[in-house]
């Protein structure tokens, strides 16, 4: 499986990126799987349905299933946030993962970035941000687009993985 990040900082439009990156990839006819790094704590089930009472009494790992999807939460209690590599691990074979967030990992990724949020560019220090996608017009020595050039940077991401 191929990979490629897109990372940046809080409200830089990485979410939105990913998105139309996911849809621009599938219609091309190839196959994406996405993994997406939170800061915080999360839950995908609630309180009062059956498989939050599972985890709730203890269960490491709940998978719910039916016939549209599943879903396989598995609590950490207390151990370490798994690695990356081990998450890739457990998914299905596709042609592309694209990974949102996990700045500090070691494969090829586009920086997202707008210049409202008044935050400083992460790739002047960051040899694994191969691209740019901004808002406003940058001066660096890697490929800067548009942050809605949804088309441009498909086809840099795809050429950059071999695809």
């Amino acid at each position: 499986m191929k990979l490629y990040g897109v990372t940046g900082w809080k409200n830089a439009g990485k979410t939105g990126l990913m998105e139309r990156l996911v849809a621009e990839i599938t219609a091309r006819g190839f196959s994406v799987s996405t993994v997406k790094h939170a800061h915080h704590s999360f839950d995908v089930d609630h309180p009062g349905k059956d498989s939050y009472r599972h985890r709730s009494a203890g269960a490491s790992e709940v998978l719910l299933a039916s016939q549209s999807r599943f879903a396989l939460m598995h609590e950490l209690r207390g151990t370490d946030e798994p690695l990356l590599s081990a998450l890739l691990a457990r998914l299905s074979p596709v042609d592309l993962v694209l990974v949102e967030g996990y700045k500090r990992d070691a494969h090829p990724k586009i920086e997202a970035y707008r210049a409202v949020t008044g935050n400083p560019l992460i790739a002047p220090n960051d040899p694994t941000i191969h691209a740019l996608a901004s808002d406003t017009p940058l001066d660096l020595d890697r490929p800067v687009f548009d942050l809605n050039d949804t088309t441009a940077i498909a086809d840099f991401i795809l050429a950059e993985v071999g695809l």
